[in-house]
């Protein structure tokens, strides 16, 4: 058995030099795609039915590119060829962005982003434990959070810069505004070309030499999968109960997308403790039913987390311009003012999430993984919950502050609470799979937020970001049930 070279700081630069250019094109959906939707004439409780395309993609497609980059070997290497696949589309798809007139085409186009960074994003995660040795994996993780943080702050902002350069923040005839279309112009060539500077600079261990090296983790037997049948016929019948809520109470139709998955996963479930067939399906299940106890213990976490974001994405642009600015008129100067003012907010929590990449190794060195995740969501979920209370929007700056280290400690410190558990040959997949912890409470999020915002809160967006607060704090209650990896 042979141990992984160490890689020099400039070696793990280039190799996660790509998530800046991912993170580039995923924060200027975050920050504008709800309002070119608003622009195209959606109605702000459509909008979280018309996001269910972004967690959908990454929910059946992670785990699949996960399960064969696993498997491919080319000249390209093992998941470089994902990465060129996944940029390239999703450049096309944020030059066409700005440009489509119709709602439904902006919708299209978002399911086409949306999945082309998915592609992409799920092998630069296996990457990380492919090249470094156990010792170094942390500071790929770190490295990545500091590109997600320092795209994401430019992509977000570019709209108010523009603006200030006196680019045209309203468009003549309702459209949208030159400010976002050169935005997204600029966003598909950084992303490409960032993703292009990590297949050039970065080599790949072939297959076999992985399985050599000291730190590969064997893949255990195979889960028992006999008695999947029993949670798959509970979630088959809470789903219908579902279906019956929504017909009886009259529910908003994005719930059904909560039934439907309850009922597809219950008999996903019931089918693979009956299967006997071995193809990608059969292999992404088992693996999901036998998954590492770390990772389960996570799941909790995880949901919560990706909830509060999901919200906070979805609703900040609607319920800042009209709580604090004081108005729906998506043709208006304030309500484009209070939209760009949005993208600063957004890249102000990048851009601290960036300097929380550097302060968060030392908080783990003095309280541990746990307690420093703990500590990190709840500022999150003080920062969140301060917008309940905030009326001028400059003070929302310092809401940014704990999003910011909650953001980044959600990008980071949960793959560490994996510790070295996941399989070295089922990197791809498990990968994948814990993307589901990410991707169900986004699809639960669209499901659910507009019922919720209409039934307790009078339709005011502001509550679904007072939501996500209380979110971020269960996380953080979830994450004490987490125990800390052997030697860290």
């Amino acid at each position: 058995m042979t141990q992984k070279s160490a890689l020099s700081f400039w070696q793990i630069w280039n190799m996660c030099f790509g998530f800046l250019g991912l993170h580039f094109g995923f924060a200027l959906q975050n920050a504008n795609v709800s309002r070119i939707f608003q622009t195209l004439g959606a109605d702000v409780n459509d909008i979280p039915a018309l996001w269910i395309a972004a967690p959908l993609t990454g929910l059946i497609v992670q785990p699949i590119i996960g399960h064969y980059s696993d498997r491919t070997w080319n000249r390209l290497g093992r998941r470089r060829p994902y990465f060129l696949f996944g940029a390239v589309f999703a450049s096309l798809a944020l030059l066409w962005m700005p440009n489509v007139p119709a709602l439904w085409m902006a919708a299209g186009l978002l399911w086409i982003l949306d999945a082309s960074i998915n592609v992409s994003m799920e092998p630069f995660r296996a990457l990380v434990g492919d090249q470094l040795p156990t010792q170094q994996r942390p500071a790929g993780y770190a490295m990545q959070s500091f590109f997600i943080g320092a795209g994401a702050v430019i992509a977000s902002m570019l709209p108010w810069v523009l603006a200030r350069f006196g680019v045209a923040n309203v468009a003549a005839n309702g459209g949208i505004p030159d400010t976002v279309k050169y935005a997204f112009y600029g966003g598909g060539a950084v992303l490409l070309g960032a993703v292009l500077w990590t297949i050039v600079t970065t080599r790949e261990y072939p297959p076999a030499q992985l399985q050599s090296f000291n730190d590969n983790v064997p893949d255990g037997p195979a889960a028992d999968v006999s008695r999947a049948w029993q949670p798959g016929l509970l979630l088959l019948l809470v789903g219908m109960a579902v279906l019956f809520a929504i017909r009886y109470f009259s529910l908003e139709k994005e719930v059904y997308l909560l039934a439907s998955g309850l009922i597809a996963f219950g008999l996903l479930l019931t089918w693979l403790s009956h299967t006997r067939s071995h193809g990608m399906l059969r292999d992404v299940m088992g693996d999901l039913y036998g998954m590492p106890i770390s990772m389960r213990r996570l799941a909790g976490v995880q949901l919560f987390s990706w909830f509060a974001l999901f919200a906070m994405w979805i609703y900040t642009t609607a319920g800042v311009t009209q709580t604090i600015y004081a108005t729906t008129d998506t043709g208006s100067s304030a309500y484009n003012e209070g939209a760009n003012w949005v993208g600063v907010l957004f890249a102000a929590y990048n851009g601290f999430g960036a300097l929380a990449a550097v302060v968060i190794p030392l908080m783990v060195r003095r309280w541990g993984l746990r307690i420093s995740h703990v500590m990190n969501l709840c500022l999150g979920g003080a920062g969140l919950l301060s917008f309940l209370y905030i009326r001028d929007p400059h003070w929302l700056l310092a809401s940014m502050v704990g999003v910011g280290f909650a953001w980044a400690s959600i990008l980071s410190l949960p793959y560490a609470l994996l510790s070295d558990s996941l399989p070295t040959a089922k990197m791809g997949v498990y990968m994948g799979i814990f993307n589901f912890f990410i991707v169900i409470p986004q699809l639960l999020a669209a499901s659910v937020l507009g019922l919720l915002l209409r039934l307790c809160f009078h339709n005011q967006p502001i509550w679904a970001l007072g939501l996500g607060g209380a979110s971020l704090l269960a996380a953080g209650l979830c994450t004490l049930r987490v125990a800390e990896p052997e030697g860290a």
